[in-house]
């Protein structure tokens, strides 16, 4: 498999339509076909199959897209990898989630930024059952996540706690003197979808199950510019809204006969990865 024909897969499978996946990529159409058929040769499977107005994934075809996801960001982290060892003396790839960045994570990387002047430091957000996939597959060397990897050959300890907290506008906030289980369900929730670990499956299971959710969203730290818009509720880790409630923009609302457990931050990274440790403090 070439490198051109996973990015034109990728595309298609984006774009669901050849000719504006030729247009994208710059490339004649019958280029684009040419390609797919060479990948589905390969592969021996049905890739797409054609709809009304443009292509859809087969069943074989959504099973290989994650993979030619990890080929593609393989090939493109080889490649930074090569023209950094050009330059810099060592590389330290850091993965993070936004939450663990702005309420922790600053401090230690701008340290050894400062330094370490002869290694590059390349940091990735993401969330973290993908940073946990990127650092096994060797794309970034430390992550840190609300997800711990139990894995020979990796190190992962707990980097921070927090808890989540209960927060909305005070100029929106019903619930003065609290809320129940039994009323969260029933309020204006806005979801993030993401992973906090036991504490996100706990939130989870506050809200019935398939709970359709008006609002929803897959970076918690986008969250809190509506919720001090008086635009509804949602749990949060204390220190990310920390600043926020300092400022009055948002207030807790205590909770009545339930709270979230502890919200755990892991760091992994390989053994004997000396410039993780030193990230962390030896």
């Amino acid at each position: 498999m070439n490198s051109e024909s996973i990015k034109t897969f990728l595309m298609l499978s984006k774009l669901k339509n050849f000719t504006r996946t030729a247009e994208c990529l710059y490339v004649a159409q019958s280029t684009v076909t040419n390609r797919i058929a060479e990948l589905e040769a390969e592969t021996g499977k049905k890739l797409f199959v054609r709809e009304r107005g443009g292509v859809e994934l087969t069943e074989e075809g959504a099973l290989f897209l994650s993979y030619a996801r990890r080929i593609s960001e393989l090939e493109e982290s080889f490649i930074r990898e090569v023209n950094a060892a050009s330059r810099f003396a060592r590389t330290l790839r850091v993965g993070a989630i936004n939450a663990v960045y702005e309420s922790g994570l600053y401090p230690p990387l701008r340290d050894f930024f400062a330094k370490e002047r002869t290694v590059a430091l390349k940091v990735t957000l993401g969330h973290s059952a993908d940073l946990l996939r990127m650092l096994q597959d060797g794309m970034l060397d430390v992550a840190f996540c609300y997800l711990p990897l139990k894995k020979a050959g990796f190190v992962c300890r707990r980097f921070s706690t927090d808890r989540l907290v209960l927060v909305t506008s005070p100029a929106r906030n019903e619930f003065a003197g609290g809320i129940r289980k039994e009323q969260l369900a029933a309020c204006e929730y806005l979801m993030c979808n993401f992973a906090f670990g036991e504490a996100g499956e706990y939130v989870r299971s506050l809200f019935p199950p398939r709970h359709a959710f008006r609002f929803e969203i897959d970076n918690s730290s986008k969250l809190a510019q509506y919720l001090a818009d008086g635009q509804g509720y949602s749990f949060l880790p204390y220190k990310m809204v920390e600043p926020e409630l300092a400022a009055g923009r948002l207030t807790v609302v205590e909770t009545l006969g339930f709270a979230a457990p502890e919200l755990v931050c892991y760091c992994s990274y390989r053994k004997g990865d000396a410039l993780a440790e030193e990230l962390l403090g030896g």
